[in-house]
């Protein structure tokens, strides 16, 4: 049975990508609930402070800043868990998208979201998404791929020579 900290090699080149995506989108989260939690805005207020374009209250900048250390503590730990966590973040902020668009006019506007914030929502959504997907989710992953070996394990064990890496097959 594998392992998750198996599955994927620490100085895999996946990894990298994986450490990029989440290191990135925590950086800006970060910063935007930094920044929105220094005008002291209200931790409920509906209609927020504008920072960096979108508007943001103290419970947004907070939540901002929580799924920031989220995803930085993903880049740090690298390797199948910073996947795992930009796919989890990603789906999270779409579907905070699509709630945020349901309730932007109304007083269950907790957050202060306006349109720039529905907008961002999906945008970083899908992108953390896919550097979390990246090299995860495809029908034409190389055989050297740790993705593709597990899936088709009875196959990639008949790839193995009796004493040598795996052989690499070629399109």
């Amino acid at each position: 049975m594998l392992k998750l900290r198996d599955e994927l090699p620490m100085d895999h080149r996946l990894a990298q990508v994986y450490r990029f995506g989440a290191g990135l989108g925590g950086v800006f989260l970060l910063v935007f609930g930094i920044l929105g939690l220094v005008g002291r805005p209200g931790f409920l207020d509906t209609q927020g402070d504008r920072v960096v374009g979108m508007s943001s209250n103290g419970l947004l900048g907070l939540l901002s800043v929580v799924v920031g250390l989220i995803l930085m503590a993903g880049a740090v730990i690298g390797g199948t868990i910073a996947s795992w966590i930009n796919m989890v973040v990603g789906t999270v902020f779409v579907l905070a998208g699509f709630v945020g668009l349901m309730i932007i006019s109304t007083d269950a506007n907790f957050l202060a979201f306006g349109m720039s914030n529905v907008i961002f929502s999906f945008v970083f959504g899908l992108a953390v998404a896919t550097f979390g997907m990246y090299g995860r989710v495809s029908g034409h992953l190389p055989h050297d791929n740790p993705y593709w070996r597990e899936r088709h394990a009875r196959y990639a064990a008949g790839l193995r020579g009796p004493a040598g890496p795996p052989v690499v097959l070629r399109h």
